[in-house]
């Protein structure tokens, strides 16, 4: 074996295409020349650009996790939670690159951002569609944050359609309820544009598949499957508090809100709350 090291990759006895001209390229399939043209500083501060590539990729990532949820609800809806699974899996790892996220853009102080702060005008990330369509796909229905894209005809179409359509743990629910468990009619025929309301019977119906998971084992995977979807989300809301707090403190948020006080108040909502209720009374 020779110790010697080459400066190159030899490439001579590669079948490599080189000439796309009449062909599909990475670059075309991807559309890299729109997604890498669409980082537009306003102004010349050098931490804008890491800014902005954050929440885009946050953008991408979310469009993925919508695109996992309809699908996993789909499945579910027709009781086939194999695949369901699976895409529920894949929403959790693509929520670990969300939270990771955060640590990358926790690398700018508070001296970086203000630069270009003042530029941002009321942009937020509160006025994001896909953000609210995820929050209220997952259960967090909220009506009035849906106000915020009023003057965007189209997307408060988004929002408004993922508000007033069965939430995930909606369809879970409805799907234990064909499997014959005790869940309440007001479960399955309730206004689902407002928020859930915790009920002890349904935890009463997690408790009876916890206790035997050799009889109930599809659904006590698809609780936990929400259990560790929603982990996820906490860490990532958790992850957002602490990387706004390291750099502009407790000052108000550009798009009006309260800044951390405000991310501190949406740690304490569930998606799901009987099945971390269940947990005490196991």
């Amino acid at each position: 074996m020779s110790n010697e090291f080459s400066s190159h990759v030899d490439v001579s006895g590669e079948d490599i295409h080189w000439d796309f001209s009449e062909d599909m390229s990475y670059g075309r399939y991807l559309r890299l020349d729109d997604l890498l043209g669409a980082q537009h500083r306003l102004t010349d501060a050098h931490d804008e650009v890491l800014f902005i590539v954050i929440h885009q990729v946050a953008e991408l990532w979310m469009k993925l996790c919508i695109h996992e949820l309809t699908g996993a609800i789909k499945h579910i809806k027709k009781d086939d939670f194999g695949p369901a699974l699976k895409m529920l899996t894949r929403i959790s790892r693509v929520q670990e690159q969300l939270i990771g996220s955060w640590r990358v853009l926790g690398t700018m102080t508070p001296s970086d951002y203000l630069v270009f702060r003042d530029s941002l005008g009321h942009s937020s990330g509160f006025q994001s569609v896909q953000y609210r369509t995820l929050e209220y796909t997952l259960g967090n229905k909220n009506p009035a944050m849906a106000r915020v894209h009023e003057g965007d005809p189209a997307a408060y179409a988004v929002v408004q359609k993922a508000l007033t359509q069965p939430s995930i743990y909606d369809e879970v629910l409805a799907a234990l309820a064909r499997a014959g468990f005790a869940v309440p009619e007001e479960a399955l025929t309730r206004d689902w544009s407002q928020p859930y309301k915790t009920d002890p019977r349904i935890e009463d119906v997690w408790r009876e598949i916890y206790h035997d998971l050799e009889r109930h084992w599809p659904y006590y995977e698809l609780g936990e499957k929400l259990v560790d979807l929603e982990d996820k989300f906490q860490q990532w809301r958790f992850s957002h508090m602490k990387t706004v707090e390291r750099i502009i403190g407790y000052r108000k948020g550009t798009g009006g809100t309260s800044g951390v006080a405000y991310l501190e108040k949406a740690l304490a909502l569930r998606f799901f709350p009987e099945l971390w209720t269940v947990r005490t009374s196991l």
